[in-house]
């Protein structure tokens, strides 16, 4: 249909135009243009005057069934079900929805980038599933793409774990528990080092840094350290992250960019980038970008931060791989701390598209029905235990049925999924158990079981021809012009970075997929009839599994 308009807007005028189509309320018109206000300018003339002689050629030549002028200038018309059929017949491919808009180009997606030594927190479940997200929406439109874990393996925090675990643990503790163990001592130490913060001492927290020191300067004890935790670590990383069915090609962590960390630090300090304060500190200011905090980069004692790391993977990955393009996928409490290392990229020259892929928190219900953020005080927090619960809630939503262990895990992992696709990435998302796995709302579950029911029918229909006759497919339009919608969705997610529109559209998807099957008979109907049916079926079965997964969501065999 824009392919129509633009050749007979080229035929009418002499000029070439990219129209745009949207979608009006069904009762003006299947779609609606507003290319005469588009060409007005251009052509000298008034868009009402441009929109008359365009409806008429359209009336005459397009082969639509209506069409209309309203207002300055916007034409809405209709178009019968058997061109839009013919219409999305001719634009399938085996990729459709995909394109090709950053083809050649590369992009390096950060996530899920959990810390060391404790365990693997829902405040992970965002990063992972944004990130992966991006990725495959990356993916999709054409981009190559790097993934990266940008684990936190170094810091402040390391200190803090081999104090904690000489004072509090005992290696029979940590061979039993692992990184529950790591974790238990970690919050332990925590709160030690407060105390001793409100007494006024500094004892353990002069020990940390001193831990800290010890494995910048690579003593053989605090590296033995950082590698027995880090094994515990990544074993149980590693684990969850394949519960939740994402992965990444490279996990180069902090300690990995700590030495070249301080060779940056060196590099800013010769071109004047950086200033050193008189007590060995060293900062970027960022005056010249309306920022008047500048970045620290090295405390006093000679300590990196997560800014020094974070400069020397912006300078690898600008070495190494060269992207056009970075996502960071972190949540929204770091937004000034990203405004910070933005700037100063900018300030070493770099010309390389940053973006922080942000989003809000994960809150939960209250007994008296109010929100707050997901914390350990009310119950859950821990990724493995999340994820049990939902697999227990999934068998309790089929109960009855003859569903498979596999199946129960995809139904679980795609409720958790979907809550997080519910709503724009930068809002706070409501984890409520029972609305996330309901079949008959905007979750996970609901979307599944459609797609489930279209396999269904496609596998109940048997074989079918590819010979439709004169068949109308009027029963099938609505479900039609959904499916010729989904390039443009994905093409829209992909550039805002906002996969919530993916999820928005299953959801449609599967409410105009009920109202098809109120209606209309499938299996036995007559042959032409059916053979046409299944097709468009087929076509939405491939949508609800190309859609789930870019979410990271698969599509069970049974429901």
């Amino acid at each position: 249909m824009k392919d129509k308009i633009n050749s007979l807007v080229s035929e009418l005028f002499g000029v070439d135009v990219d129209a745009v189509l949207t979608r009006p309320d069904p009762k003006f018109g299947d779609y609606s243009t507003n290319v005469a206000m588009q060409l007005a300018k251009p052509l000298g003339q008034s868009p009402r005057n441009i929109a008359d002689k365009l409806a008429d050629k359209l009336r005459t030549d397009g082969g639509f069934n209506e069409v209309v002028v309203a207002g300055p200038g916007f034409i809405n018309f209709r178009v019968s079900a058997r061109s839009l059929a013919d219409s999305l017949a001719s634009n399938w491919t085996d990729n459709y929805g995909e394109n090709n808009d950053g083809a050649g180009k590369t992009v390096v997606v950060e996530y899920p980038s959990p810390n060391m030594a404790k365990p693997y927190s829902v405040g992970h479940l965002r990063p992972g599933n944004q990130g992966w997200a991006a990725k495959r929406l990356m993916e999709a439109t054409g981009w190559k793409v790097i993934t990266d874990n940008h684990l936190g393996d170094y810091g402040a925090p390391f200190g803090i774990w081999v104090v904690g675990f000489l004072k509090f643990s005992s290696e029979d503790a940590l061979d039993q528990d692992g990184v529950y163990e790591l974790g238990r001592v970690y919050i332990e130490t925590k709160k030690a080092l407060s105390d001793e913060k409100e007494r006024g001492e500094s004892e353990l927290a002069d020990q940390v840094q001193e831990w800290l020191i010890k494995l910048e300067n690579g003593d053989q004890e605090a590296v033995k350290y950082s590698q027995k935790f880090n094994q515990i670590s990544l074993e149980h990383i590693h684990k969850v992250m394949e519960r939740l069915k994402i992965s990444t090609e490279y996990e180069l962590g902090e300690a990995f960019f700590a030495p070249l960390g301080k060779q940056a630090i060196e590099k800013l300090l010769e071109t004047g980038v950086a200033v050193k304060n008189p007590d060995n500190s060293v900062i970027v200011p960022l005056d010249e970008f309306g920022i008047d905090v500048p970045l620290l980069v090295q405390k006093s004692n000679g300590a990196a931060l997560y800014a020094t790391s974070d400069l020397a993977t912006i300078l690898y990955r600008e070495e190494n791989w060269h992207p056009d393009r970075v996502i960071y996928a972190v949540g929204s409490e770091q937004q000034f701390y990203f405004t910070q290392l933005f700037a100063m990229a900018k300030k070493l020259g770099i010309t390389t598209e940053l973006i922080h892929l942000w989003f809000g928190f994960i809150d939960q219900l209250n007994d008296d029905g109010t929100r707050e953020k997901m914390s350990s005080r009310k119950g859950v927090v821990l990724m493995e235990e999340l994820l049990d619960k939902a697999e227990a809630k999934a068998r309790e939503v089929v109960a009855g049925r003859d569903i498979s262990g596999d199946d129960i895990k995809k139904i679980a992992l795609g409720a958790v999924k979907f809550s997080d696709f519910t709503a724009d990435r930068r809002t706070n998302i409501l984890f409520d158990w029972d609305s996330i796995f309901a079949l008959s709302g905007f979750s996970g579950p609901y979307v599944q079981y459609a797609a489930v029911r279209v396999n269904k029918i496609i596998r109940d229909g048997g074989e079918v021809t590819k010979d439709f006759g004169e068949y109308d497919f009027e029963s099938e339009k609505s479900l039609i012009v959904k499916l010729l919608d989904y390039p443009d969705v994905v093409r829209l997610s992909a550039r805002d970075l906002e996969p919530h529109k993916i999820a928005n559209f299953l959801y449609e998807l599967s409410r105009e997929l009920n109202r098809f099957y109120e209606n209309t008979r499938v299996l036995d109907a007559g042959q032409s009839e059916k053979s046409a049916r299944i097709d468009i079926l087929d076509k939405v079965s491939f949508v609800f599994n190309h859609g789930l997964s870019l979410l990271g969501i698969e599509v069970p065999s049974e429901m």
